[in-house]
């Protein structure tokens, strides 16, 4: 049931069947059907959403009702509105389902009670949080400082899994393109 999310945490910090039994039992599994939000901004994010089968995506809506992809999530990631689920506060983006999509689901208290009981974990968690971080880092110097075909490249090769998956209207969004733009690079591409 919890097959991938213990290869995960296995992978990085070596999980004895104990602490995988506790750490089972403040697991939820929830099924998104495509199109169903995980999370809606303005609600408080109450969960980090392990992906088990599926894809997801966090983005935001601006005031002219454009999205604007900050994430994508396949299996054996995590998704949340990091901010509305440390501080309470209400979210900023919305999750939904790209696919229909089977997560496992952890809330902040029992996130808490799993760093008390199997310290492991919270190690873990630390290497995803430092993760995030330097996949956001990343992401930023792309935006700032590639051009767009780079950008563009960079993009199919860290993740050629969401290529795939994915529309290109969405990878545009993702990139900060827009799906004409992404168009005209790969034509390009396809020519040289």
């Amino acid at each position: 049931m919890y097959d991938l999310f213990f290869q995960k945490l296995n992978d990085k910090i070596g999980l004895t069947a104990d602490e995988q039994a506790i750490i089972s039992s403040y697991l939820t599994i929830k099924r998104v059907r495509k199109k169903q939000y995980l999370l809606q901004e303005g609600d408080v994010c109450k969960t980090i959403a392990f992906v088990q089968r599926g894809a997801l995506r966090a983005y935001y809506v601006d005031k002219k009702g454009s999205d604007h992809i900050l994430q994508f999530a396949l299996e054996g990631w995590i998704i949340s509105d990091l901010y509305s689920f440390m501080t309470g506060e209400p979210a900023s983006y919305n999750i939904d389902a790209l696919e229909d999509t089977e997560v496992i689901l952890i809330t902040k208290a029992a996130q808490e009670e799993i760093f008390a009981r199997v310290p492991k974990y919270e190690t873990y968690s630390r290497m995803q949080i430092t993760g995030a971080y330097l996949a956001m880092q990343k992401r930023v110097t792309s935006l700032l400082g590639l051009s767009l075909e780079e950008r563009y490249l960079g993009f199919t090769k860290l993740y050629p899994n969401i290529v795939q998956r994915v529309p290109q209207h969405m990878i545009a969004s993702y990139l900060g393109l827009t799906p004409e733009t992404v168009s005209r690079i790969r034509k390009r591409l396809a020519a040289k």
